[in-house]
Order: structure tokens, then sequence, then C-alpha cells
């Protein structure tokens, strides 16, 4: 998930298009893609199993980043990757066994209701009030959502469609905790643990939910440890672009992440019903929407 946005500086106001625009528009379309590599790799194996290899492959390839000044790691560093990595878990680990499941392109639209969640849960854990926007994106995403839960059966969500929810909600709380500790750590060192936390919970996590290691599966291992070196490129090139991009931008251009997940499994023959589709659209509306700042000079 592409979720920097709101921990970016005010960046240009003009409407060229130029290369850190760019940039985020080309792992926009990587990230999307990386529900149907999930979803093909999990028929496969389990999803601790999946996530724990995919962010231990993350960590691995961040550590030469982060050792030289590993040494000065803190406790309030400790902390907050601990914290993070803890959201991160739930929400990947949610997300991945939901895939087992459902289509790559519901399994987005529905992670990508996480934005207008953000200011909800800032509104109750860090008592900031939500702005109309945001209550206007929520709107927008729950009837979103409502279209998405099996258009064609009524109003029910599948196992599926459920865990993929619930693992919004993780998202937007590992959301909230990268707000908590933003400026107060080094980010090589927390980005670190975060990963590892995130890999040593899935792993352990195997054994109390009956998950054994797959048989060797050339698939399963190159898509998680591609999906790890991607979340690396990923990472590194937001943190680029983002120096330049204002928030606002940024935003509009991480809306597309589920559509570009739609256009990619529908290339790979998943098909949405319409009413399912119109309400993935109004998710992505729900998250331009929740990002407008009304009677400030646009982005």
């Amino acid at each position: 998930m592409l979720h920097n946005a709101a921990l970016d500086k005010p960046g240009r106001n003009h409407l060229m298009i130029g290369r850190p625009e760019l940039a985020l528009i080309g792992v926009t379309i990587l990230w999307g893609g990386t529900f149907l590599i999930v979803h093909n790799a999990v028929q496969m194996t389990g999803p601790f199993f999946f996530v724990g290899l995919r962010f231990g492959t993350a960590a691995l390839m961040a550590l030469p980043f982060a050792l030289p000044a590993l040494r000065g790691l803190t406790a309030r560093e400790l902390l907050a990757g601990l914290m993070i990595g803890v959201g991160i878990f739930v929400g990947y680990s949610l997300q991945t066994w939901g895939l087992q499941t459902i289509s790559s392109s519901t399994s987005a639209f529905i992670t990508a209701a996480y934005v207008p969640l953000v200011p909800i849960l800032q509104w109750i854990i860090l008592r900031r009030p939500p702005r109309l926007a945001s209550w206007i994106g929520v709107a927008l995403a729950f009837i979103g959502l409502m279209l998405i839960a099996a258009p064609g059966e009524g109003l029910a969500l599948g196992e599926g469609e459920a865990l993929t929810l619930v693992s919004t909600l993780a998202i937007a709380l590992e959301i909230i905790f990268i707000s908590l500790w933003a400026g107060k750590v080094d980010v090589a060192r927390v980005t670190l643990v975060q990963l590892a936390v995130t890999a040593l919970l899935a792993f352990a996590c195997m054994v109390p939910a009956g998950e054994s290691v797959p048989p060797f599966s050339w698939t399963v291992l190159l898509s998680a440890c591609g999906l790890g070196a991607m979340t690396a490129l990923i990472q590194f090139v937001m943190n680029w672009a983002q120096r330049s991009v204002s928030p606002t931008r940024a935003t509009l251009i991480y809306a597309g992440e589920p559509v570009w997940a739609g256009i990619i499994g529908r290339i790979a023959g998943e098909r949405l019903p319409p009413m399912a589709l119109l309400g993935g659209l109004l998710i992505v509306a729900a998250v331009i929407v929740s990002e407008i700042r009304f009677g400030r000079k646009a982005d």
C-alpha cells in the first residue's frame, strides 16, 4: 500500500508532470500489480508463510542501508518499529489471507478504503477532528463497500471480503503509528525493525494457525522475494519523489493503485460485476475526496 503522503512536505503548485510524478505513477502501477502476484502465490502456500518470506526478504535488502546506523538504535525506535511492524503484520496477513478467496481487483478496491479511515482513527486516538472532506470520503467508501459486498447475492460479506475489510483498520492504524513517531526517530533503523518484526510475527503465527511450510515452489519463492525487492524499490522512489510532490498530488496519484490492480486483473481474466466495479470507483473517489482541502489553493 502506498500511504506516505501524509508525512510529506508541500511541493510545487503547478500542473506540469515532471520526473517525480512520473516515478510515482510508475510505482503505483507496480504496486497495483502486486495484488495479482499475491493472489496467485497464496493458492500454493499459507498466508503467514508468504508474508514472512516477503518481509524477511525486504528486511535483508534493507539491512545494508540500516546496518551502519544500527548501533545507535534507541528504545524509542525499537518501540516505534514494533508498533508499526504489528500494524503491517496484521494488515498484510489479513489481506493475504483474504486473497485466497477473492480476486485481486476486489482486494485492491477494498484495501483502498483505509485512506478515508485514517482521519476517523486520528479523531478517536489523537483527538484531531476530521474535516468535512473526510466525512464525505467515509460516506463514499461505505457506499462503495456495500456495492462490492456480493452485489449479485444481496448485502453479504464473504470471508475474503471481511478479512480484507478488517485489514484496512490495521493499515490505517499503521499510518497513525507512523505519524506518532514521525520526526522523532531514525527512518532507516525503524524501517529495518518494522520489516523484521513483521516477518518474525508472520513465521511465529504459522504454528498456532496450523500452517506448515509448503513444498518448494519457484512461483512462491520468486513471488515473495520479488515482492520484497519491489517493496524496497517502491519505498526508495517514494522517499525521493515526495520531496518535491505535494501530499494532495501524491494522494491523487496513489488513488490509481486499485484502478491499475483492476486493469491488470482484467487482463489476467478477472471480471468484476458492474455494481462491484461501481463500488470500486466510489472507493477511489473517496480516497481523492478525503484528501481535498476546501478553501485552499489546489496542488
